[in-house]
């Protein structure tokens, strides 16, 4: 079994992919699952390997060893007909119209005329598009681009959507409206993995996160999850106590001082007593809670270390 535990006849399933160019390796033993109704969020640095693992997905690369699996069987030409894709970098026709690009990339993906219209049309409205439906893709903004793009990724009615940086260039309007299309498709049973830099919005939108560092996912489970697995910190505001006043305490060391406040990071399974007897000694403690570190630390943390 892949080391996050994924099973046969889940949705989306990589197995100890490995791609390598030039003998480097840019994925080394991936494994990663996203399930039918589930939005994972991909992060990782630059150069992790979250683009070549979507591109794998895709079949745009070939893995030089593993397997990608969709709903327990091989992923073949047929079956990658009914992903939706949406790259880093844009992937248009930029002298087409709105209307006839979407209605020409539902056709390729299996569509009969009528139902790629129909398809089209709700696509433009539910994206806002209603204004840019006839203008050539060139002339429009690279928000309104980025929400053509995502139209296409989704005209088809996919069972998988990828979507690599999908609310890079987006005004807060167009995420927020991103945010619950990619919801809407979740709650409909279709299966979401998408990468992004801006931590707050994975940790908002995600069932999961799988955090990749140097062609391998180094962590990977639910936000509340990985925050729980990230360790106890302390917030300790004792405004009579000097420098190094918790230094001794067994388990705790110092993350941050901040004039009279300390954060503190405890070991597993240490106890928060002797922190705040210790603090207590100093005189009065005016707040003395647990906080659990947010995604973004968790992945400084884990991308810095490989943890």
């Amino acid at each position: 079994m892949p080391a996050d535990g994924t099973t046969a006849g889940s949705g989306l399933i990589c197995s100890g992919v490995v791609k390598r160019f030039a003998g480097l390796a840019a994925l080394d033993g991936l494994d990663l699952r996203v399930d039918p109704g589930e939005l994972v969020g991909f992060v990782g640095g630059n150069g992790a390997g979250k683009t070549t693992a979507m591109r794998v997905v895709l079949g745009v690369l070939a893995p030089d060893a593993g397997e990608v699996t969709w709903a327990g069987a091989p992923v073949d030409p047929t079956t990658r007909a009914r992903f939706g894709y949406l790259p880093e970098e844009r992937g248009l026709y930029p002298r087409m119209s709105v209307l006839d690009q979407l209605v020409y990339l539902a056709e390729l993906h299996g569509l009969a005329v009528n139902d790629a219209h129909r398809a089209a049309e709700s696509w433009i409205t539910r994206l806002g598009l209603r204004t840019a439906r006839d203008t050539e893709v060139q002339r429009l903004s690279l928000g309104n681009q980025q929400r053509v793009q995502l139209a296409a990724a989704l005209v088809h009615d996919p069972v998988l959507l990828v979507l690599d940086e999908p609310f890079s260039g987006l005004d807060p309007a167009a995420v927020d409206t991103l945010a619950e299309v990619l919801r809407e498709r979740a709650r409909a049973g279709v299966a979401v993995l998408f990468s992004s830099h801006q931590l707050d919005l994975v940790e908002r939108l995600c069932d999961r996160v799988a955090i990749v560092r140097a062609g391998r996912v180094v962590s990977a489970g639910t936000v509340s999850g990985l925050r729980a697995d990230g360790g106890v910190r302390l917030v300790v505001e004792a405004p009579g106590a000097g420098p190094g006043w918790a230094d001794g305490i067994e388990g705790a060391h110092v993350v941050e001082v901040d004039g009279p406040r300390t954060v503190l990071a405890l070991a597993d399974g240490v106890d928060e007593q002797p922190v705040l007897a210790a603090a207590l000694a100093t005189g009065p403690v005016r707040e003395f809670r647990v906080l659990r570190p947010s995604l973004v630390e968790l992945f400084r943390e884990t991308v810095g270390t490989g943890r």
